[in-house]
């Protein structure tokens, strides 16, 4: 009962006209990212988080949420229409959308997509309503021993979880620790990294380093692309799928969004890993007649509802622990962070107005993004018209304005080129960006809590191994750790990336 007067208060803060509206902005922005290739959440996000300073924390944080999962309702548009994934957890959706597509079925593979996407997000909302709570008052009962053992597991399941090179991914996050811990320390006040430069007293701005790694990098690799492709606008039809595909899809939507519901908790996997576990488990146990790959309506349902439900539940770590699960959630930690806030636990208690309000924007999130998505599918078919070339410019405007206004310092600038040359070197390399940024929040955390940890234990080491929850997570990730050291489980891990 206590939750549902929760939740019966957040939409009391959801439904102010002036969050209404942020809510209405984010979700249309995050379509309209989805559906435009190339420009993803995290770039979206990155451009405006200097655009939330005159905001109150609950409308910003409900407007940046609105562009994260409104990107994964969009993603399906490009993908089913012009085989390119709008957003990164849309790749699945290209395999049976697109061919649904090219019989003449592309109207029936987007509706499917916005109702499947719907229902996911409103039982994950669900989810989060329930279980954040529950977590958040474990959460504080955390100590800081605890909190360290915590960021090393989320750290290591962010290396696993990473696509591509394992030795990458981890080479990646080492080097976001250290680009964290550049600035004044704490406890001595001793400047560290700083090379003789005062703008970096303060360490690098997490503005200019999310907009170099995913705004400005990303544009200039999309730049690089050939822009040559099919878009099928002609046969579209009718978007309501048929009483047939409702029954057809009604399982896939559930399966794929309890997998989302779980996964979307993970570090380093979230939306993404949802939607690729989904559709293969779908291929498993799909009743016949099936045809995966040839424009089965089921592959298209379960994905889509996986990464949307994947969208939601990865909200649960950043809310309750302060812990992203994925570079988006880094992003609203950093606005938190802007905001004065710091993130954890007691921002349940502290600030339930910001906790609840955005649980319950959710819903409203999720009914906006249906009418959005169903009724104005043929606006973002027009969209898809526009050169990406055109869009180039725009992007990079708000870059250089978004990095200059944090401080109104033009080092700023030049911070953010030297990080874009250096992003852009690492990106070729096929050096993923989300660990980086995953170790850039939680390096100085780390270290804080290391610190922490010694001093009240006088610098007593075990204390980690006799902490009952400490120990867990710290047995949880040497697991993780022997697991992927085994050459069987590797090799399948590097097979299942590669798909």
């Amino acid at each position: 009962m206590e939750t549902l007067s929760n939740l019966a208060f957040g939409l009391g803060v959801a439904f102010t006209w002036q969050n209404i509206i942020y809510c209405f902005i984010g979700c249309f922005l995050g379509t309209l990212v989805g559906v435009l290739p190339g420009i993803g959440p995290v770039a979206t996000v990155a451009m405006l988080l200097p655009f939330t300073f005159g905001l109150e924390p609950a409308p910003a944080l409900i407007m940046l949420a609105g562009i994260y999962y409104g990107a994964q309702y969009g993603g399906s548009t490009t993908a089913i229409l012009v085989n390119i994934p709008g957003e990164a957890a849309a790749v699945v959706t290209t395999l049976d959308g697109y061919q649904m597509a090219r019989r003449g079925r592309a109207g029936p593979a987007l509706g499917i997509a916005a109702i499947g996407s719907f229902i996911a997000g409103s039982i994950a909302t669900l989810v989060v309503a329930f279980f954040a709570p529950l977590l958040a008052e474990v959460a504080l009962k955390f100590g800081p021993a605890d909190y360290f053992s915590l960021m090393v597991f989320g750290l290591i399941a962010a290396v696993v979880l990473a696509r591509g090179s394992l030795m990458k991914a981890i080479a990646m996050v080492c080097f976001g620790i250290l680009l964290g811990l550049v600035g004044t320390d704490v406890n001595s006040g001793v400047i560290r990294f700083a090379f003789g430069l005062p703008e970096f007293t303060d360490g690098i701005g997490f503005v200019a380093l999310a907009m170099a790694f995913f705004g400005i990098t990303d544009v200039v690799l999309n730049l690089e692309r050939d822009e040559k492709q099919e878009v099928f606008t002609s046969r579209i039809g009718r978007v309501l799928p048929t009483l047939a595909d409702l029954r057809t899809s009604f399982w896939s939507i559930l399966r794929g969004t309890g997998i989302g519901s779980v996964l979307g908790v993970l570090p380093g996997g979230g939306a993404l890993l949802a939607s690729f576990a989904a559709y293969m488990l779908e291929k498993k146990v799909a009743k016949p007649p099936r045809m995966f790959g040839e424009g089965d309506i089921r592959g298209v349902a379960a994905p889509e509802s996986a990464n949307n439900a994947g969208a939601q539940t990865s909200f649960i770590p950043m809310l309750t622990l302060g812990i992203p699960s994925n570079p988006t959630m880094a992003l609203m930690i950093g606005a938190l962070m802007i905001q004065g806030i710091a993130p954890g636990p007691q921002v349940m208690t502290e600030r339930p107005e910001l906790f609840w309000g955005l649980i319950a924007s959710m819903w409203l999130g999720n009914f906006m993004l249906l009418v959005l998505n169903l009724p104005l599918v043929g606006l973002w078919i027009r969209l898809l018209a526009v050169p990406y070339r055109l869009l180039f410019p725009a992007i990079f405007v708000f870059c250089c304005i978004g990095a200059y206004t944090v401080d109104n310092k033009i080092f700023d600038i030049y911070a953010l080129a030297a990080l874009t040359a250096v992003a852009y070197v690492l990106l070729k390399l096929d050096c993923e960006s989300a660990p980086m940024v995953l170790g850039f929040i939680l390096g100085p955390m780390m270290e804080e809590n290391l610190r922490r940890t010694m001093m009240i234990s006088f610098g007593d080491p075990s204390v980690f191994f006799t902490r009952p929850i400490s120990l867990a997570f710290l047995l949880a990730a040497a697991g993780l750790l022997i697991v992927i050291a085994l050459p069987a489980l590797r090799a399948k891990r590097e097979e299942a990336m590669k798909e």
